[in-house]
């Protein structure tokens, strides 16, 4: 009995200290890319009050400019999506992988939160390919490979890809647009992966 209550305090230490080690870097990866994704602010990561950090909940405290610091639930929707895509990136800093599979994420932002979160994506295609369905043209124009699904006659999709060139640039944005307006005529989701 005396060994395997050994062998559950050396599990039960070992992942303290992996679970710690973890959220710190994740805290300060979310301390640090929150304020990139809102032009300003600040926000946290808390362990809730309680001896064991395994048996802990965890909190996200945040605020944007502007306003005083909240726990996510007080935030708009807009704003909890751009705290939690926050979270998410800094999640994905301490273990990336190779692809990663965004559903609408960008619904609920306007423009201008589109335009950065966009733009700390684009961080992360060095290391990963982001597959991300949308209905949003400012985030299908950033796609460097465009897969649309339209659906021509009832009950048979049909799958149209288009892969820009870096001469294609300016085009983009007027192929993202029409694309988008078939989209919403047929109303049907466009699909891309970045790379």
């Amino acid at each position: 009995k005396t060994e395997l209550e050994e062998v559950i305090a050396r599990i039960d230490k070992q992942s303290r200290e992996m679970f710690t080690e973890t959220f710190e870097k994740v805290r300060a990866n979310f301390q640090k890319i929150f304020p990139d994704l809102f032009g300003g602010g600040r926000a946290d990561l808390v362990l809730t009050e309680d001896e064991d950090v395994l048996e802990a909940g965890v909190e996200i405290v945040a605020s944007p400019p502007g306003k005083k610091l909240h726990r996510i639930g007080l935030l708009s929707g807009g704003e909890q999506t751009m705290t939690a895509v926050g979270l998410l990136f800094s999640l994905y800093q301490v273990k990336p992988s190779p692809f990663c599979v965004l559903d609408e994420l960008d619904a609920p932002l306007d423009d201008a939160n589109i335009e950065r979160y966009v733009q700390k994506l684009k961080e992360f295609l060095v290391h990963s390919q982001f597959i991300i369905i949308t209905h949003s043209k400012r985030t299908i124009a950033a796609a460097d490979v465009l897969y649309g699904v339209t659906m021509q006659e009832r009950g048979v999709s049909r799958i149209v890809s288009v892969k820009f060139s870096p001469a294609q640039t300016e085009s983009q944005n007027d192929l993202a647009s029409e694309t988008k307006h078939v989209a919403e005529k047929k109303d049907n989701e466009e699909v891309f992966l970045a790379k």
